[in-house]
């Protein structure tokens, strides 16, 4: 036993695992940032598809621990047809790699991707990103 765990026991968090992360760490946002997401979906998987491997030129799926997808707030305007819901997607699998590499915690770590995927949504500047991970992000 490793460090007094039972290492041998244990599994990687599957999807279920994250989804309540996400979930958690969405509760903590305050709570009119998370009145103005509105109904923006917060989806997690396992990896980036092919397709936004392509758009977005990435070699490996292990380059991206996070999307947002959608019309940034700053550029819509009430005059759009109803697409489909804004998302943010949290990949799994480049998460867990980049966790296991560094020193955060992984509810950090999926916090922090979600409040950065959430300030492209608003169009917000870096040092915004930064003022809301401060009180989110524990």
């Amino acid at each position: 036993m490793a460090g007094g765990k039972d290492w041998a026991r244990r599994r990687a968090p599957d999807l279920g695992d994250f989804e309540e992360l996400a979930a958690a760490a969405w509760t903590r946002l305050p709570p009119t940032l998370r009145d103005m997401c509105g109904n923006l979906v917060v989806r997690v998987e396992d990896f980036p598809t092919q397709d936004v491997l392509r758009e977005l030129k990435l070699d490996s799926p292990f380059d991206l621990m996070g999307l947002y997808h959608g019309v940034s707030f700053e550029k819509k305007s009430v005059m759009d047809l109803p697409r489909i819901p804004d998302m943010v997607f949290l990949y799994r699998r480049p998460l867990l790699d980049c966790w296991a590499e560094g020193e955060e915690t992984l509810g950090h770590l999926v916090a922090h991707v979600l409040v950065h995927e959430i300030g492209h949504h608003f169009g917000l500047s870096d040092a915004d990103i930064e003022r809301i991970e401060a009180s989110a992000v524990d």
